[in-house]
């Protein structure tokens, strides 16, 4: 066991630093989506307006998230935003604010997919049987939609979980820092300590991910009967 290094995980407090990094990574993650989640429903609505400069400002935000990489957005708002206009802003909250931004981007495609995607004929049955606006996006429209976006939405959860391993860089002490410091301060000690570290930390994010995925694929077929 020495000679393969996988004592190090259980060195001092080691495998439950790195768990304590792991929940700071699930936390950043599930603020991000319950913002972008928010925010998205209504950027999806408003995608679906019939107004050209509506439509083109939307159209620009989704594709400069979608073009511009996360680790950019990341460094601009926690050292660009935080020098230049003298905010004080912790990673965390950098992180928060990047991942929702990206998000709701994403969020707001969806949902914007998922009202589209509603036959015309379903608006027009709701009218023609006499149901008001309200009650027609109540009784019809929403219930599709949501059987359409909530696979989606899971599906999100899980890329922006795995995504929040950028924030490393800006000094979040988040899972893949905590490796870090683990493997730096047994470097001398244990020299071959990375493999077992980051291969926890593999572990880790699979088995936070992979039952996410699994509910995703279970509703896509559940709903798709």
């Amino acid at each position: 066991m020495q000679d393969l290094g996988i004592k190090v995980l259980f060195m001092g407090n080691n495998f439950w630093r790195l768990l304590g990094g792991l929940g700071i990574t699930i936390k950043i993650s599930l603020i991000a989506v319950a913002i972008s989640i928010v925010l998205g429903i209504f950027m999806g609505m408003i995608m679906t307006v019939k107004n050209p400069v509506t439509k083109a400002v939307t159209r620009i935000y989704l594709e400069f998230v979608r073009i511009m990489p996360q680790l950019v957005l990341l460094f601009i708002v926690y050292f660009g935003a935080t020098k230049t206009f003298g905010i004080n802003l912790s990673g965390q909250l950098s992180a928060v604010i990047v991942f929702a931004f990206w998000g709701t981007a994403e969020m707001g495609d969806l949902v914007r997919s998922a009202l589209i995607s509603i036959p015309k004929h379903q608006y027009e049955s709701g009218e023609a049987i006499g149901l008001t606006r309200i009650q027609l996006y109540r009784y019809i429209i929403i219930p599709q939609t949501l059987r359409r976006l909530i696979p989606l939405s899971i599906n999100l959860a899980t890329r922006m979980i795995k995504t929040t391993s950028l924030i490393v860089l800006i000094g979040v002490v988040e899972v893949m820092k905590v490796g870090q410091q683990i493997i730096e301060a047994n470097r001398y000690t244990v020299p071959n300590s990375a493999l077992w570290i980051y291969g926890t930390i593999f572990f880790m994010y699979f088995f936070t991910c992979w039952p996410i995925s699994l509910v995703s694929s279970w509703l896509e077929k559940k709903w798709a009967n």
